[in-house]
């Protein structure tokens, strides 16, 4: 058995889909710059195992292969979530309370 994932073809990759996850990303303001940076790809010495949906998990590789045809950018899967942490934590180090995480975990917890 191969321990290699298996991913959906392009068809399903492309497909239309309900509401844009743009539109539920409460962001006022550009994600702040800062000298935090993801870790490039590289033997890593630490691992955490993250389950995440099949909607996350088709979005994020159509963000990887949008950053290729678009932007030139040929990275892995976990060179795109590492540095997606590294922006968010990122902001909420510099803006703590008004961060998009907390915003977004209160949002998430305020019904429950």
């Amino acid at each position: 058995m191969s321990r290699r994932a298996s991913l959906p073809g392009a068809a399903e990759l492309f497909r239309e889909t309900g509401e844009r996850a743009e539109e539920n990303w409460p962001v006022t303001q550009p994600p702040p710059v800062s000298s935090r940076r993801g870790s490039p790809r590289q033997k890593h010495t630490s691992k955490i195992t993250v389950y995440v949906s099949d909607e996350e998990l088709l979005a994020l590789e159509h963000a990887r292969l949008g950053l290729r045809a678009t932007h030139g950018l040929a990275v892995d899967r976990g060179r795109v979530v590492r540095e997606a942490i590294a922006v968010v934590l990122a902001d909420l180090d510099e803006r703590g309370e008004d961060s998009v995480l907390v915003r977004r975990l209160r949002h998430d917890t305020a019904g429950k």
